[in-house]
């Protein structure tokens, strides 16, 4: 997959703006760069520094296309570890657009999606679990998924798999070894040393794989589902939460047709709100269709906001009927914290609320349960903070490890299998040539992560998904 060729792509957005970066990367791309390049003070490119600047501009011929400040980094001090050359242009989408098909024309071609940050893993620049982290950063959206891209990008993920896989090799080659002095029954692994060594890294990797179900919700937001019959403040909520008018708010029962999506971040973390429509029964086939999606939403989120009016809870029976309906759904999804949001504080007197927490403490599972008034924005901050503790940030917090990738997670639980099998090998004195194919297999799981162990089809799904100029 190494190639030698120069590559052309706009690094910054596309569209127009104040500036724009053009990048070019390969052993050519000072000297064709060169060759479109005018200096102000008559400098050649070919013969400047490694991380200068150059005021001139770039020409087509006699035709002058912009004034532009130009960059150069020469290999291996560079993003790719090849020559490198960045071009600081107007931000006219017609002189980006004339610039890079002047660039094509000299001897460049387009870059892939993904190819620069390729050619930096290929170039030994980055490992795979960096390289990847790229593409986090550039999509994270929240202080904590950018955090989390930030720490696997400076290498504290790979260089915690590094260790261990480094300390796992030593022990193996120790193994592979016996094996060469097979007829002489000679041990030159430590068997005791082995032991703690695999407990030590079947530790790791269960907090590792652990710490994978934080950092999903953290990299793809948490969805949270705002649910209950109609009419009862549902969009009122999403729009207090969000601060804006995002959802439709009206008397008329059975408003919301189809979900409302939005996202907000809180602390640091992102949580998507989804208002889905009320749920009863009903014969408008359009609002069914709504109440059915509304029970998918239930189904894919992972908090559940079960949102009553307080007003109508002081009627006999309602409020026994509200426990029948949050008792049924917390055994249907005994994982899934649910949240019972209590509507109109404001229009309920304290002798109220006193009568409703009384009856809610004579239940057998009673709800987490909140006042607030969506319409007066009272108690939006607590609930907030409630979402907030359903996250375990104390990893975040404490900047360990957390694992974002699903591919890393994949290899993570194979290695950690793999971990297994050479510890039972261990306890029952498996033969040392069956335990070196598990610490084999586990070694190609830990290179799988780092990009140690490698394919074309593998780096070819991996840079696919990342932005062209990147």
């Amino acid at each position: 997959m190494i190639k030698n060729d120069s590559i052309v792509a706009l690094a910054t957005a596309s569209g127009a703006g104040a500036i724009a970066v053009i990048r070019v990367s390969g052993e050519d791309a000072i000297t064709i760069a060169n060759s479109v390049f005018k200096s102000i003070k008559n400098k050649d490119l070919t013969t400047q520094k490694t991380h200068t600047l150059h005021l001139g501009h770039i020409a087509d011929g006699e035709k002058t296309l912009d004034q532009v400040l130009v960059s150069i980094f020469k290999n291996p001090n560079s993003y790719t570890g090849e020559n490198t050359i960045e071009i600081s242009c107007h931000g006219s989408t017609y002189i980006q657009q004339q610039i890079i098909q002047l660039l094509l024309r000299k001897g460049c071609r387009m870059a892939d999606a993904g190819e620069f940050t390729l050619r930096a893993f290929l170039n030994g620049k980055l490992d795979l679990s960096q390289a990847e982290a790229v593409a986090d950063l550039i999509s994270s959206d929240n202080e904590a998924s950018h955090q989390i891209a930030m720490q696997q990008m400076r290498g504290g993920f790979s260089n915690e798999i590094a260790k261990l896989r480094e300390e796992l090799l030593n022990f193996a080659s120790l193994i592979e070894l016996e094996l060469d002095f097979a007829e002489e029954d000679v041990e030159f692994a430590d068997r005791t040393q082995f032991h703690e060594l695999l407990n030590r890294i079947e530790f790791v990797l269960k907090r590792l794989i652990d710490s994978f179900a934080v950092g999903n919700v953290i990299k793809n937001g948490i969805p949270v589902a705002i649910v209950g019959e109609p009419n009862v403040g549902k969009s009122t909520l999403l729009n207090a939460l969000l601060n804006e008018e995002r959802a439709i708010v009206s008397e008329i029962a059975g408003t919301t047709r189809d979900t409302i999506e939005d996202e907000l971040v809180i602390g640091g973390i992102g949580f998507r709100f989804i208002d889905t429509a009320g749920i009863r029964e009903t014969a408008d086939v359009v609002e069914s269709i709504g109440i059915k999606k509304t029970f998918e939403k239930i189904e894919q989120a992972q908090v559940v906001l079960y949102l009553v009016d307080g007003c109508k809870l002081t009627v006999d029976g309602k409020l026994d009927n509200l426990l029948v309906e949050v008792n049924k759904t917390q055994n249907q999804y005994p994982q899934k914290p649910i949240l019972v949001i209590i509507n109109k504080k404001d229009l309920l007197s304290k002798e109220v609320i006193d009568a409703i927490n009384a009856k809610l403490a004579t239940n057998n599972q009673q709800p987490t349960t909140i006042y607030i008034s969506a319409k007066e924005k009272v108690g939006v901050d607590e609930l907030k903070n409630k979402l907030l503790s359903f996250v375990n940030t104390g990893a975040l917090r404490n900047n360990e490890t957390i694992v974002t990738n699903t591919r890393h997670y994949d290899s993570l639980l194979k290695a950690l299998d793999e971990i297994q099998k050479v510890k039972f090998g261990l306890e029952t004195n498996l033969s040392s040539d069956l335990m070196a194919l598990d610490i084999k297999e586990a070694l190609y799981q830990f290179g799988m992560i780092t990009g140690q162990v490698t394919n074309d089809e593998l780096l070819g799904n991996i840079f696919a998904n990342f932005c062209i100029g990147k």
